[in-house]
């Protein structure tokens, strides 16, 4: 006997609920169509949005960051790391954001767990929707607050939970996604922030999957929602529809300033590298300059999910659920149970497409998750309907 022998059967019991899972190698660069085994395979799982991953001029970018600084950061900014291009960055997300500035984590992650940590303590209310990102409630639970969930994008029953809990608690901090990764549904910001009038409690809005994608300019729900100029902490990442890696926090600059001096995740850790940050950058200026990138995903969008609608309305139920509501890129179909929506991945990724087969405990429900890109072409979408349709007429 050892210290570690309760693995193998932790793992067994992963295994008979049909939750585990394993990493898949994809070949070739980002974009909508990869390899897998030597194949071509349509590409229906990223979050590369605007499809910049493999843009040429993030990699050109990239490049020459890596000639005039090299490849690591060397150590955290406040130390060793700090260059110039970070500086730039921020800046650059501040003006999008039209926030007076911003702050550059090493991921998306750090910046959540790193921010909320430093905003509220065990004298404080964190309120959370049930259906946050990981980075969000792990966030909550290092920053040693009373976390309350309120049901999910709920705000007659988050506004009794502040009638009920507000006046205990010294700071109150809102906590939300502004798309929910998992669904593609919207959070409803602009009622979420009069709450936050009325109750004198802090707003932080998470817009990984917003950044780049909603809006005249695509900086997020916020600027979509009508609610720039409104105080509130706005976070995001670089990984997604900007094709680099990262995350951001942005806001007023007192906010910013003290997150530079308190937020544990940001002070004691290497700083982004050059190649990332400039990679970012260029993602930044193209994301502005280009707004028919957001047309085309859009378009696509629509396409899609028009063509899901149809296909769901003729499917068995056995098969194909729902189409969950969604007015974001990702869009799923609920399965009705685990072990089938791992046959339906499986059947899918042979056929040559590639779609995300998410379970328990991920999410409530099981589902195939799509997200769609700009740069996916009609023949990529109508390969994947007519793959689905066919699925549905075989035992999967």
């Amino acid at each position: 006997m050892t210290a570690y022998d309760w693995l193998e059967p932790a793992l067994t019991t992963i295994h008979k609920a049909d939750w585990h899972r394993t990493v898949q190698p994809l070949g070739g660069q980002a974009g909508p169509v990869m390899t897998w085994q030597g194949k071509p395979i349509v590409n229906f799982a990223s979050n590369d949005y605007l499809g910049l991953a493999g843009d040429s001029r993030l990699a050109a970018a990239a490049i020459a960051a890596i000639r005039a600084y090299g490849t690591g950061s060397t150590g955290s900014r406040l130390l060793s790391g700090h260059r110039d291009l970070h500086q730039q960055l921020e800046q650059a997300i501040a003006r999008w954001k039209g926030t007076e500035d911003a702050i550059v984590f090493s991921s998306g992650y750090l910046a959540n767990t790193g921010t909320i940590s430093a905003l509220v303590n065990h004298r404080d209310l964190i309120l959370a929707d049930q259906y946050n990102h990981s980075s969000l409630i792990s966030g909550a639970q290092l920053s040693g607050a009373t976390v309350q969930t309120y049901q999910h994008c709920d705000v007659l029953d988050l506004q009794q939970k502040l009638q009920t809990l507000r006046s205990r608690y010294r700071r109150c901090l809102i906590v939300t996604d502004s798309v929910f990764s998992m669904d593609g549904d919207l959070c409803p910001l602009s009622n979420l922030l009069d709450l936050a009038d009325e109750f004198d409690c802090m707003v932080l809005v998470d817009e990984a999957h917003g950044t780049g994608v909603l809006g005249q300019t695509g900086s997020g729900l916020v600027e979509r929602a009508g609610c720039r100029g409104r105080p509130l902490i706005q976070m995001g990442t670089l990984s997604k529809a900007l094709g680099s890696l990262g995350g951001y926090v942005t806001g007023a600059a007192n906010l910013i300033d003290y997150l530079r001096n308190r937020a544990r995740s940001w002070i004691y850790t290497t700083g982004l590298t050059p190649a990332d940050t400039a990679a970012a950058l260029t993602a930044v200026q193209i994301a502005q300059a280009e707004p028919q990138r957001r047309d085309r995903l859009w378009q696509n969008v629509h396409h899609l999910k028009q063509e899901l609608m149809a296909l769901i309305q003729a499917a068995p139920q056995e098969n194909f659920s729902r189409l969950l509501p969604s007015d974001s890129p990702i869009l799923c179909v609920t399965i009705p149970d685990a072990a089938a929506t791992v046959r339906l991945g499986q059947y899918l990724r042979t056929a040559g497409c590639l779609v995300s087969a998410v379970r328990p405990p991920t999410v409530p429900v099981s589902r195939l998750r799509m997200t769609v890109m700009a740069t996916h072409k009609p023949e990529h979408i109508q390969q994947l309907v007519d793959t689905l349709r066919q699925a549905h007429t075989e035992t999967i």
